[in-house]
């Protein structure tokens, strides 16, 4: 079994800060590092790590030729990607404080060059049974999902950056919803929810998707309108939570491909996550899954 992550790929530039700059106000940083990075190439790193066979597809630019080379360390295909000499990679600004949280910039570049003919292209090289992992970093996706749908394979989606076009999604097609809460709450439209009330109502909305919700410091609920699992996180020192959800949404599909028990899967991507933030930057801090496995928690 395949896994297709259609997805974004992008150069990360981090500057270490103190806090994370106000509005008119002008700081310094202490540090910068680049690093391989973006929703799409972090939850490729994650799968390959943990023993998937995934193939990732997108475009880049020329300085992001690095970026492949990282995929393919990770044992993630990378036949897929374009590499485009006229448009620019894909890159995001991270501020990343002293408590280890975030405030990202992204800048789409390359990510929002995909075309039909790509994904056509792309999408014939899998069957009915594989997966297919979406974000929305990338344009497309609703064009991906409706050809994705129409040969059978299982697709998930992590709606992140949350926006619009999101909503415009053909969403009763999707058979894994990867969320937070906030996410969860503007695709249904509800505020100041709680997990289990947010879930029930993705359920409900969307009968036959498994839905996983993230809760940060409360961890993550899975329910799939029967069964139901709440996953606490593996208390560690934060360092860097920018690839975290990836880190989480990678490990858990690399589970269920495996079809491991829910409840394993799980907590396996609850560990992975953990090792992650306790590390600086995205991609470069996903562990194997040899390094999970040995996480005492």
């Amino acid at each position: 079994m395949k896994v297709l992550n259609f997805g974004s790929l992008n150069i990360d530039y981090v500057y270490k800060v103190n806090h994370v700059v106000k509005r008119g106000e002008t700081i310094s940083s202490r540090e910068l590092c680049t690093y391989p990075g973006g929703k799409g190439l972090n939850q490729s790193v994650a799968l390959g790590k943990a023993g998937a066979e995934v193939y990732h597809a997108g475009c880049i630019g020329q300085e992001g030729l690095f970026l492949k080379e990282f995929l393919n360390e990770a044992g993630v295909g990378t036949d897929y990607i374009h590499v485009l000499p006229e448009v620019k990679s894909g890159h995001a600004i991270i501020q990343n404080d002293d408590n280890g949280d975030n405030c990202i910039l992204l800048y789409g570049g390359a990510n929002q060059t995909i075309t039909q003919k790509q994904v056509d292209e792309t999408l014939s090289a899998f069957d009915a049974g594989d997966y297919l992992i979406l974000q929305n970093e990338i344009n497309e996706v609703a064009y991906i999902v409706e050809k994705a749908h129409e040969k059978g394979m299982k697709i998930v989606l992590n709606p992140s950056p949350m926006d619009e076009k999101v909503l415009e999604l053909p969403l009763d097609k999707i058979d894994y919803f990867i969320l937070n809460e906030i996410e969860a709450g503007q695709i249904l439209g509800m505020e100041n929810q709680g997990g289990q009330e947010l879930s029930e109502a993705l359920a409900e909305k969307f009968p036959g998707a498994r839905i996983v919700l993230t809760l940060g410091g409360d961890g993550s609920v899975y329910f799939d309108g029967v069964r139901r699992h709440a996953q606490e996180i593996y208390k560690v020192e934060t360092v860097d939570t920018t690839a975290a959800g990836d880190t989480f949404t990678g490990y858990f599909i690399a589970g269920m491909i495996q079809e491991l028990p829910v409840e394993k899967a799980m907590d396996m991507a609850a560990k992975a996550a953990a090792v992650t933030v306790s590390r600086a930057g995205a991609g470069v801090a996903i562990p194997t899954m040899e390094e999970v496995e040995k996480f005492a928690g």
